[in-house]
Formats: structure tokens, C-alpha cells, sequence
């Protein structure tokens, strides 16, 4: 079985840091030069770097590109996406790296699971939504804002209870925020709605793209994550198609991936149980209008007030 972790040496991953800079440098460029004459294809430009800010966030959480943590969170922390707080989703993420509760509703901050009880519960017009969003195309639309307002309504109840961490989560994102919204406002002269509804919506829905399949319900922890072997997208999600690589490697760089992956193919493969497509295409195609999971967990039935 491969290792559960790959701990890359280098003190600065240069390739890592390069790309972070690269990143914010074309959204400052894209913004402030290409807006102003073509302000379609600067918001669709805006979007695929939202996306791939999204992607090199991901990598800071996971230790990357320098050894140490605050140094990453501050390379990374001024986010263009506008909605998530870094040590927010670095605190959900790393818990969501426990494989053996992958998917589980309760215990995995970002299963699309729902308890049975829970769900029962819940108004018909939610359940039809929840049902429309297990949807690829349902997912690309309905993800964003459903995923936004479970952060916002999740941390209110947390700033309510006094959870430690929380609040200083949200203030050190807000302080984050200042240069976006300066460069939004003053130098792209972006209106702040405009750019919600479409570079950030649609940085997200990219993003979507990616995590909708990403996991599944399957009896070993080993076959509930997926591998997308070939897409365009790889890039821009800095190869995390390869996911249960990334599950078994999570301290390896995202350029370490592909070559992990390579090594022994048929060994992944056989280890997730074939849970495996070839590119999103076939994603899309099988499952574009058809809901690929069930809303309701298929082993977790604990009721809503176990939560």
C-alpha cells in the first residue's frame, strides 16, 4: 500500500512560490488592464485565477511552499475569492483528512452526506434542492451559494458558542480583504456585485467541478476517493484529479502527484476499487442531469439530534 505520507525536503518549493506570485500577478494585471476594454473575458479570466487561488490556498494548508505555517498563510491569505477564511478551511480541511471518517456526515466538514434523520426533517423545497445539487450541473450552479451560506450560518452558531479559533479567523480574513476590495474598487473599479455574482460564483463552480465527485460512500476508506487520470482541468487544480494520491500523499507538493500516480497505476487503481474516470468529460456526460449520489448517507443513520 502506498505511504500515507510524502514529506517534500526542499526548504522554499520554488515552483510552488512562483505560481502563488503568478497568480496574483495576473489577477492584478487582469483587472486592471484587460476590464477596461473587454470586461467579459476579464471576469471569465477572474474566474479561472479565483479557482486557481482557491488551488494554491490548498497547497498552503498542506505545509507548502515554505516550512513554515505562517509564512504560507500570509502568501496566500489576501483572497480574491472573497468568502472563505483561511484558518476556517485549513481547520475543516485537515479534519476531512481523517480517510476512515470520509464522507461521514457528522464527522466530515465536507461530505454532501446527509444523516437520514436530519434529512426527514428538513422542508420538501430543501430536499429538492439538495437532490438538484447532487447534479453535476446542479452542483456547478447550486454549490457555490449553498456552500457559502453553510460556512456563514455554521460560524455564527460557532461565534455564538465562543468556539476558540473563530472569531479570529474571520478578523484576520477581513484584514485580508482590505487590498482585494482596494484593488476592486479603486484600480479595477469592479462593481463589488458584479464580481461576486460572476468571478467569484464562478471561481467556485470551477472548483465544484472538482470536489463533486472527489469522494463516495464505499465500505473501505481506500474506495471512497476518486481519480480522474487526464483533464485539461489539471492545472488549475493543481493536479488534485489524482485525489486519492493526494489522500495517501498529503504533504507531497501538487507537482509531485502526476509522477506518484505513474509509478504504479494498476496498485492505485486496484486500491480504490476502481473508482476511476478517465477525464471530466465522462463525468459530466454520465452525470451532467443525474444525481450520482443519493442525499441521504447510505450507512449513516444517526438522527438530528445525535449531532
Amino acid at each position: 500500500m502506498p505511504a500515507k505520507s510524502s514529506r517534500h525536503n526542499a526548504r522554499i518549493e520554488w515552483q510552488t512560490l512562483c505560481l502563488i506570485l503568478l497568480t496574483y500577478g495576473l489577477w492584478l494585471f487582469v483587472g486592471a488592464t484587460v476590464y477596461a476594454h473587454y470586461p467579459a473575458t476579464a471576469l471569465f479570466l477572474l474566474a479561472i485565477l479565483n479557482a486557481l487561488h482557491s488551488s494554491v490556498v490548498h497547497e498552503a494548508l498542506h505545509g507548502h511552499p515554505t516550512r513554515s505555517r505562517i509564512v504560507n498563510e500570509l502568501l496566500v491569505t489576501a483572497n480574491p475569492g472573497l468568502i472563505w477564511p483561511y484558518r476556517r478551511y485549513r481547520t475543516m480541511h485537515l479534519r476531512h483528512h481523517a480517510d476512515e471518517r470520509l464522507t461521514d456526515p457528522f464527522d466530515d466538514p465536507e461530505s454532501y452526506y446527509r444523516a437520514q434523520g436530519y434529512y426527514t426533517g428538513l422542508p420538501r423545497w430543501v430536499q429538492r434542492v439538495l437532490g438538484w445539487s447532487n447534479t453535476l450541473l446542479g452542483r456547478l450552479i447550486l454549490g457555490p451559494p449553498m456552500s457559502a451560506f453553510a460556512l456563514i450560518a455554521g460560524d455564527l452558531k460557532a461565534l455564538r458558542k465562543k468556539e476558540n479559533g473563530v472569531a479570529k479567523a474571520w478578523v484576520l480574513h477581513g484584514l485580508g480583504l482590505i487590498p482585494v476590495l482596494f484593488c476592486l474598487n479603486f484600480v479595477f473599479q469592479i462593481p463589488l456585485w458584479l464580481y461576486l455574482v460572476t468571478a467569484c460564483w464562478g471561481g467556485a463552480a470551477l472548483i465544484s467541478l472538482r470536489t463533486f465527485a472527489e469522494h463516495q460512500w464505499h465500505e473501505t476508506p481506500e474506495g471512497r476517493t476518486i481519480i480522474v487520470e487526464r483533464s485539461p482541468f489539471s492545472f488549475l487544480f493543481l493536479n488534485n484529479n489524482l485525489h486519492l494520491v493526494h489522500h495517501k500523499h498529503p504533504t507531497a507538493p501538487w507537482y509531485q502527484l502526476p509522477a506518484l500516480y505513474a509509478q504504479d497505476k494498476a496498485r492505485w487503481n486496484q486500491l480504490n476499487h476502481g473508482y476511476v474516470f478517465p477525464n471530466y468529460w465522462k463525468l459530466f456526460r454520465t452525470y451532467a442531469l443525474i444525481a450520482k449520489e443519493p442525499v441521504v448517507h447510505p450507512a449513516w443513520h444517526r438522527s438530528k439530534e445525535a449531532e
